[in-house]
């Protein structure tokens, strides 16, 4: 793939990191939902994936990598969604994005001033 050398895993990363945030909203989304149970996303196995569906044209899904949290409290309605936990998921993910974004963006000044010959 053309952007490996210039961006890495971290364009990949970006691509997980931002579906690993629908997942966790939705479960904050759906904290009082009879029944719901509680996703996340198994980072390593992710990244994995949208790396292979990259290099090799396909979609990126990362539905493989999607796994059921067991919750240490459950509820009696079957909802498996701890919102203090959730919610500290979503900001350590929100950070590991914001972290990523702003080494790509680095990355891509980098190269721009490169070829105006700053």
């Amino acid at each position: 793939m053309p952007n490996e050398g210039l961006f890495g895993v971290h364009g990949a990363a970006l691509e997980v990191r931002s579906q690993r945030m629908g997942v966790l909203a939705s479960n904050i989304a759906n904290a009082s939902t009879p029944g719901f149970k509680a996703q996340d996303v198994d980072f390593h196995t992710a990244l994995a994936a949208v790396e292979n569906a990259t290099n090799t044209g396909g979609d990126v899904s990362i539905k493989g990598a999607l796994q059921y949290r067991v919750p240490s409290q459950p509820s009696l309605d079957g909802n498996t969604v701890e919102l203090s936990t959730e919610q500290t998921a979503f900001a350590e993910n929100a950070v590991a994005y914001q972290t990523t974004l702003s080494f790509l963006n680095g990355r891509i000044g980098q190269i721009t001033r490169a070829l105006k010959g700053e």
